[in-house]
């Protein structure tokens, strides 16, 4: 049995429980890294709470941002307010740089003064235990953010599984540290660990760019509105100029250019538009529609 779709506003408030997870979670694995970092002294655990604080500004920008692209239309957004959740993926995407950048610097200062570690136990303890609550919270948002097409719970997600890795490759680090006693690898790891936050914020600015150039709807959603739209070229002699979509956050336009014969009456054109709209909502939930009739003499202009 096929669930109901959420309303917009139920999904709005759905999503927005999820950010304030995000938000939490981003305190919580701070605070342990933050920890970590003042017991050790080390930079590689440091650069691990650095990336943490970039997921807590991250989370406030994008809770922002959700509640910004629920707004309805109005007179100035004739199609809402949708690609707001786009900026807030630039933004996490141009923090990451920031917080790479100073971790490379911190990194590359203490290269040149290695410093033994204190207490390394400890530090892998809770640096541990902070990368556990980012993978649960992670997948968590990850799996959300696809169902309910949010790219911002997606671009957050995948922040967060970054920052397990992370902290999976500084815990490995660390641990080498304390067990052979070679200090430079402290910041190595902090250098690594720069490196890889720049390529996971590069990745962010080219999607975001991306979609906020008017990107199409992904190739699961075309098919979707293919195989409603061939349905009717079975049932009605009409036929369809190429689809044209626009993906706008969670928001779906879709175009339709609808050839019908020349002797049908506007009524009849009027009421198969209907038809065509309900139908590819209930494919596409939440989906704007926007169909053009014309004489089918002229569907090629």
């Amino acid at each position: 049995m096929t669930a109901t779709p959420l309303s917009k506003q139920q999904e709005h408030r759905l999503l927005s429980r999820f950010m304030l997870l995000s938000l939490a979670a981003a305190i919580v694995t701070m605070a342990l890294k933050a920890g970590a970092a003042a017991i050790t002294g080390s930079v590689g655990f440091l650069s691990d709470a650095m990336e943490s604080g970039v997921n807590l500004v991250a989370a406030v920008v994008a809770l922002w941002a959700l509640r910004v692209a629920a707004r309805p239309r109005d007179a100035d957004h004739h199609f809402g307010h949708g690609k707001a959740e786009y900026l807030s993926a630039l933004v996490e995407g141009a923090m990451i740089f920031v917080a790479a950048t100073a971790i490379i610097w911190s990194a590359v200062e203490r290269l040149m003064s290695p410093a033994p570690l204190v207490q390394p136990g400890v530090g892998l303890a809770l640096s541990t235990a902070a990368a556990g609550v980012n993978l649960v919270v992670g997948v968590t948002l990850l799996r959300m953010g696809r169902r309910h097409r949010s790219v911002t719970l997606v671009a957050d997600g995948k922040h967060l599984m970054t920052d397990v890795w992370t902290s999976a490759g500084v815990i490995v680090g660390i641990s080498l540290v304390a067990l052979t006693d070679w200090y430079p690898l402290d910041p190595i790891v902090a250098l690594a660990v720069g490196i890889n936050i720049l390529w996971t914020g590069y990745r962010l600015l080219r999607g975001s760019m991306s979609s906020l150039l008017s990107a199409a709807l992904p190739e699961q959603d075309h098919a979707a509105v293919d195989a409603v739209l061939d349905r009717y070229r079975g049932e009605y002699p009409i036929e369809f100029a190429p689809l044209r979509t626009v993906e706008s956050g969670r928001q779906r336009l879709v175009f339709v250019v609808v050839a019908v014969p020349g002797g049908w009456t506007v009524q009849a054109a009027h009421d198969l538009a209907d038809r065509l709209e309900d139908d590819i909502d209930a494919a596409l939930p939440h989906t704007e529609t926007f169909i053009h009739v014309e004489p089918a003499d002229t569907s090629a202009r």
